[in-house]
């Protein structure tokens, strides 16, 4: 029988997006959330949205969730001007001509993303992209990959909106609930407790905590999630008076060939990232989102990793070098999973548990798609091969939680 009551813990965008889902199909939902809503990861994300990925089963994933936030203002009914998500200024990748095998990866997996309904991504020459996107150092470049209908989000609109929809279809959000622990019944999970002595009872509780997953699974007595916390952070660079602010806007998101990206936060800065070795966090508090190492930090001398990244963004978009300078650095822990594919599906140890976690910095992109899949898990109650959305099917056995970690996703930034 479809479960009747579902308690999702974890108020970010993917517990927000699949409360609403489990609503429209007829249960009973109720979220749990440790601070308050959008507290973790979705608060602090790039908030990036792309299709361009290497993975057949994420591209699907990413034109069905694209084509979602396009619909998000209709889906959530959205008072008028409340419900814009999406920005739809493109994703550009850039290669340079001393990485011909680079380049000639990037024009396969155009292909293949192709095969995969993604019909808008782009194969441009270095003459396009001197024509279409004067910002960029096209002399150097072997060619590009661009797809229009690739963006950003503004993640605080995703929650609050759709937690407000949520609310209105009779589900219960309760905020400053932690969850600690949890009761079963013959081997099966049939209530968690808060820190503040509540119970809360379900047919199905589903895992939505991202970072903080594995300690959440290992508390309520599910299987070990392999999930690492990861610290990331982002950099705010003002462009002063070198450029008009309404080109500003319209910069795509720009990855260049050592993969220092940046996009548009609004018309006076540029939010900007470059990955990074970091070591695993396993026991991060919530405070420890926001701590900058110094290394890291904007105003710690001109080696600092954030002067460092202008460098690279100069390099490609050599109008940013008389940018006005980095006015912020913000940070937040990613949930990277060993082939930075996330982790949809039954707890393999604990029956009624069921994650959706592990996003590898994704994961407010994939949040429409997160949400469809697992309501799809969770209303079967048992694991699905695939899931059909929007008339495609897309293979989920790439996500499962008890997959062989043998293909990872190559286009990772």
């Amino acid at each position: 029988m479809p479960p009747k009551k579902v308690v999702i813990i974890g108020a970010g965008i993917t517990g927000a997006l699949l409360a609403h889902r489990l609503l429209e199909e007829g249960a009973d939902v109720t979220v749990l959330e440790a601070r308050e809503k959008g507290a973790g990861s979705s608060s602090r994300s790039a908030a990036c949205s792309r299709q361009q990925f290497s993975t057949p089963a994420t591209v699907r994933a990413m034109v069905y969730a694209t084509r979602s936030y396009e619909r998000f203002a209709e889906d959530f009914r959205c008072e008028p001007g409340q419900g814009q998500v999406l920005v739809q200024n493109g994703y550009l990748f850039l290669y340079n001509a001393d990485d011909p095998a680079a380049w000639a990866t990037a024009q396969q997996q155009v292909a293949m993303q192709r095969a995969n309904g993604l019909h808008d991504v782009e194969v441009l020459r270095p003459g396009d992209v001197a024509e279409r996107f004067p910002q960029a150092a096209a002399e150097s470049l072997v060619g590009a990959t661009f797809c229009a209908t690739d963006g950003f989000l503004h993640p605080d609109v995703v929650y609050m909106e759709g937690f407000r929809r949520v609310e209105e279809l009779g589900g219960v959000l309760r905020q400053n609930a932690q969850v600690v622990g949890g009761t079963t019944a013959n081997g099966r999970l049939v209530a968690v407790q808060t820190a503040a002595g509540e119970e809360f009872r379900g047919d199905v509780f589903v895992n939505a905590t991202n970072a903080w997953a594995p300690r959440v699974s290992h508390l309520l007595g599910g299987t070990e999630l392999p999930i690492s916390p990861v610290k990331r952070y982002l950099y705010f660079l003002d462009r002063g008076d070198q450029l008009d602010d309404r080109a500003l806007m319209t910069w795509p998101m720009t990855i260049t060939p050592s993969r220092a990206y940046c996009r548009p936060e609004n018309a006076d800065q540029l939010l900007a990232g470059w990955a990074h070795h970091a070591d695993p966090e396993p026991a991060f508090d919530w405070g420890d989102q926001d701590l900058i190492d110094a290394h890291f930090f904007h105003k710690t001398g001109l080696d600092n990793y954030g002067f460092q990244l202008w460098m690279q963004l100069a390099e490609a978009l050599p109008v940013t070098a008389e940018f006005a300078g980095i006015q912020a650095t913000t940070a937040g822990f990613y949930a990277v999973t060993p082939d930075h594919n996330p982790l949809f599906g039954w707890d393999p140890k604990l029956p009624g548990l069921v994650h959706a976690a592990g996003f590898s910095g994704h994961g407010a992109m994939l949040g429409p798609f997160s949400a469809a899949a697992v309501a799809a898990l969770v209303l079967a109650g048992r694991d699905l091969p695939a899931v059909v959305v929007d008339g495609v099917e897309v293979d989920l056995r790439p996500l499962r939680v008890d997959r062989a970690f043998d293909h990872s996703e190559g286009m990772v930034i």
